[in-house]
């Protein structure tokens, strides 16, 4: 029995089947348990010594993943799997917690399965200044810029986050918001979210509001920390009227907390979020967003990939558009709207 009778049998595809025997946590729980049932009835022992024979050939892209509740980064797996088998390029893609050591694990995968080439889909770049010298394969970073790291096998794609964050702040304000909060993400320097604080904070000073940090509260990529994180700042700042969540997934945890909380959305505390996916065009009510161009992404950061394969070339860091999505979860404020 191979993967393809067990896909047949459970009724489901043969990349669904790779994922569940895999431990990928991108399957719903449902979908698990129809491909395990089939699996147990049948015996069914993966051919582990063929799959990494496979990959110890030097034949496949790995696919590393920072976090594992980015459903950004779902979109863009996705998007890069169906582009590299358009090539006729395997890929492997594999899981990391947000606060995991991206590039040591890149290095443990070069050691063990030798990839040909890494597309990295967010990553801290102080575990590449640290490390990644000792990468000697071409890589990409997606989601982040590699630009002033200056490794010569690294490019790297990017959405223009400090511009980005910087325009929500004055469409908030263009509204009327003067008490804004902040939500989510790592501030350190080196992360994707800095970026972004900083372009709030630039936007702050030019409307000659103060970047107050009972304001601002970092959290984790996830539904839960952004309701658990929304909470404490909303009691502790009651006054916050809009609430700019540095990723759609948190801002759909913060408008759940802020509807437990007694209070509504957008007419009590407006909401907007940042990455456009398409969860966020069906939440209620749907939710005002920077959409980041995935499919740019993807094929920009598989291109100078498949690119560098071919032949050694200059890196390249580039960036993505975005859009700002006004959606309609964000109002004046009420004080604004009685005056």
């Amino acid at each position: 029995m191979t993967i393809k009778d067990i896909a047949k049998l459970s009724g489901v595809g043969v990349a669904t089947v790779s994922r569940v025997l895999n431990d990928h946590p991108d399957v719903s729980e449902d979908t698990r348990r129809k491909v395990m049932a089939v699996v147990e009835a049948h015996s069914f022992q993966p051919n582990n010594n063929a799959k990494h024979l496979k990959q110890q050939n030097g034949a496949f892209i790995a696919i590393i993943v920072k976090g594992t509740m980015n459903m950004l980064f779902a979109d863009l797996v996705e998007r890069c799997q169906q582009l590299l088998q358009d090539e006729g390029r395997d890929a492997a893609v594999y899981y990391l917690d947000e606060d995991a050591n991206e590039v040591a694990y890149a290095l443990q995968l070069c050691r063990e399965r030798k990839p040909l080439g890494i597309l990295f889909l967010g990553g801290d770049l102080e575990f590449f200044q640290a490390e990644f010298q000792h990468i000697t394969i071409p890589c990409v970073l997606l989601t982040n810029s590699a630009r002033e790291l200056s490794y010569p096998n690294l490019s790297s794609i990017t959405t223009d986050d400090e511009e980005a964050a910087y325009q929500v702040v004055r469409f908030l304000a263009g509204q009327g918001h003067r008490s804004i909060g902040l939500l989510g993400g790592n501030w350190s320097c080196t992360q994707i979210s800095y970026r972004r604080v900083r372009g709030c904070q630039r936007a702050f000073d030019e409307l000659g509001l103060p970047f107050d940090a009972q304001r601002c509260e970092p959290c984790r990529y996830s539904f839960t920390d952004a309701y658990d994180t929304t909470k404490r700042l909303l009691r502790r700042c009651p006054d916050l009227t809009a609430l700019f969540c540095l990723s759609d997934v948190m801002a759909m945890g913060a408008i759940r907390a802020i509807w437990d909380l007694g209070r509504r959305v957008p007419d009590d505390v407006s909401v907007v979020g940042y990455d456009g996916i398409l969860l966020s065009q069906f939440s209620v009510p749907r939710l005002a967003t920077v959409r980041q161009d995935t499919q740019k992404l993807a094929e920009r950061g598989v291109d100078l990939l498949l690119r560098s394969l071919q032949r050694p070339r200059p890196p390249a860091h580039e960036v993505a558009p975005f859009q700002l999505i006004p959606g309609d979860s964000t109002v004046s404020p009420k004080s604004t709207t009685a005056s």
